[in-house]
């Protein structure tokens, strides 16, 4: 589902934020894009996501070449950036269906797709509210609506749960653990170890621009280790210094 090699990217500043990076990331699984501030993961996830054109290396993502059709790779993956973008006024599912109309889909096929995933992320009902009204879990709940609206084979997600409660956290999980089951590609990054340690099929952790270790989480705890000892070891820090307060 996506295939990177040496993927670099070295901003006009003359910074090189991404290094030669390798990626493959099969189809149905859920994976962890895990690094320090700084390390190149968003830099990664902004090429992936056809926002920053790479200086080199190839990619294919979701079956499309990234270079030469990043319209195609767009047409087939969703997005949910870290800071909502929901319209805080607006009925929800005139958004929605703006959303999926831009998509080339007819307003009853729009609406209908709307009332599918309403139901499966446990929405329905809250059609007519504003992004204002609602509480920060279903706030997300509804960004994840707008990036699965349209049935895209891949999900990006970053950082998809900062700022949640413990139980609004875990309910996220459920609903991103359903979308593997169904067949749906996940790749999110995360500041918390204990998500990508409860969540993901597998992990990458990158730190200056380059992959340092990847693995199932249980293939990285070898020997009694915690996932954050296991990343100090490879960073030399603890990812628990760069979550938001």
């Amino acid at each position: 589902m996506i295939e990177t090699r040496g993927l670099s990217k070295t901003f006009t500043s003359g910074a090189e934020a991404v290094r030669g990076v390798d990626l493959s990331v099969s189809a149905g699984e859920i994976v962890g894009f895990l690094g320090p501030n700084g390390a190149g993961k968003t830099t990664t996830m902004r090429m992936l996501t056809t926002l920053l054109t790479p200086t080199s290396g190839t990619a294919t993502v979701a079956g499309r070449d990234l270079l030469r059709d990043p319209a195609g790779v767009r047409r087939r993956i969703g997005y949910v950036a870290q800071n909502s973008t929901l319209n805080p006024v607006n009925p929800l599912a005139e958004e929605l269906e703006l959303q999926v109309m831009l998509y080339g889909f007819r307003r009853a096929e729009a609406r209908a797709r709307i009332a599918r995933v309403m139901a499966s992320l446990e929405l329905t009902g809250l059609e007519s509210s504003a992004a204002m009204t609602l509480s920060g879990g279903q706030k997300r709940r509804f960004d994840l609506a707008f990036g699965l609206i349209h049935d895209p084979a891949l999900l990006f997600l970053d950082e998809p749960t900062t700022g949640l409660d413990p139980q609004s956290r875990a309910n996220l999980w459920k609903h991103v653990r359903t979308l593997r089951d169904q067949g749906l590609t996940v790749f999110l990054t995360t500041h918390y170890l204990d998500e990508a340690d409860a969540l993901c099929d597998r992990v990458i952790i990158i730190d200056r621009g380059a992959v340092v270790a990847e693995g199932a989480p249980a293939e990285l705890k070898t020997g009694g280790r915690t996932l954050d000892e296991v990343f100090l070891d490879l960073t030399g820090r603890s990812l628990r210094e760069d979550v938001p307060a």
